[in-house]
């Protein structure tokens, strides 16, 4: 899913700048920046620059999820239209905090790192704000978490296939 996503987006914003489409693919929910540096290599991007733009895209939101999604979701569980969708959003989320909870800072770090699917920066944010995790101590630690996942996403994205053509 996430590389359908991806090629739409490729496709879609072609004539773009090559950072600009990294950059707005690392923003979006679920893609983020593994699908930022996916599509970095994809588009032959320098290292350093995909790495540049997908952080900056997926680490912009983090701030405003902390801070706002809280309000937000309890402004909206008060109409009838969004309170399901907010409910079932909360409940998956939670569903995937007990590693955090008993950690916070290491869990969160990780949850945010490791790229599995239904993990990243939102997802963790989304996670950080509804356990109450101190804005303190929950934004460096996505943060920490996004330099986890850059770093083992560039190893897929970038390094095993210079690896592999450098061997054949």
């Amino acid at each position: 899913m996430a590389e359908t996503i991806i090629h739409w987006f490729m496709n879609t914003m072609a004539g773009l700048p090559e950072e600009l489409i990294v950059f707005v693919v690392s923003m979006i929910p679920i893609v983020e920046l593994r699908g930022g540096i996916i599509c970095s290599s994809l588009l032959h991007l320098p290292l350093w620059r995909g790495v540049l733009f997908c952080l900056l895209g997926n680490a912009i939101p983090v701030p405003f999820i902390l801070l706002f999604i809280t309000p937000i979701f309890t402004w909206l569980k008060k109409t009838r239209l969004f309170r399901p969708l907010v409910e079932r959003l909360e409940e998956r989320s939670l569903g995937k905090s007990e590693q955090i909870r008993r950690v916070e800072f290491l869990g969160l770090a990780l949850f945010v790192g490791i790229p599995l699917p239904g993990t990243g920066a939102w997802t963790g944010s989304l996670i950080a704000a509804l356990l109450d995790i101190r804005f303190r101590k929950a934004l460096p630690a996505v943060y920490l978490g996004l330099l986890i996942a850059t770093v083992i996403m560039c190893v897929v994205s970038y390094f095993i296939p210079w690896l592999i053509t450098s061997v054949i």
